[in-house]
């Protein structure tokens, strides 16, 4: 019996499993950051969105448009923003959505969705536990 491509045919098969294991962990890589980025961006919108609903404090629009700026910044795209208007000194909680798209090796673009929660306490302005610069 002749064993002699045998070895080769091995290598070679070891060789294609090694590419697709190390193409795999790139794009889980890929795909882990992006959620990361995705993350960070909808925790900036979420944080910069909750007190513009009690007053601007300086935002150029509505806290979702305060919130998609944010979010922009960051690289992600808002989807979605519970952060309704309210001029009363009760707590409020806002919520954003945010996607971010990613290029995977060999698998395209995907996109990637984030949701954080930002709560504001209007109250504590009174208290002077929170400043803003003075318009």
């Amino acid at each position: 019996m002749n064993d002699d491509g045998s070895v080769t045919l091995l290598l070679l098969a070891a060789g294609a499993v090694i590419t697709v294991i190390a193409i795999a962990t790139a794009a889980s890589g890929q795909y882990l950051a992006a959620a990361g980025q995705a993350q960070s961006a909808a925790d900036a919108a979420a944080l910069a969105a909750a007190p513009v609903t009690f007053r601007p404090f300086g935002a150029v629009g509505t806290a979702r448009e305060e919130a998609a700026i944010f979010a922009e910044a960051n690289g992600s795209t808002l989807t979605a923003c519970v952060c309704r208007q309210d001029p009363s000194w009760a707590n409020r909680t806002v919520e954003v959505t945010v996607r971010r798209r990613v290029r995977l090796v060999l698998f395209g673009y995907r996109s990637v969705s984030a949701t954080s929660r930002a709560e504001f306490a209007p109250a504590l302005l009174l208290n002077n536990e929170i400043t803003f610069p003075t318009e």
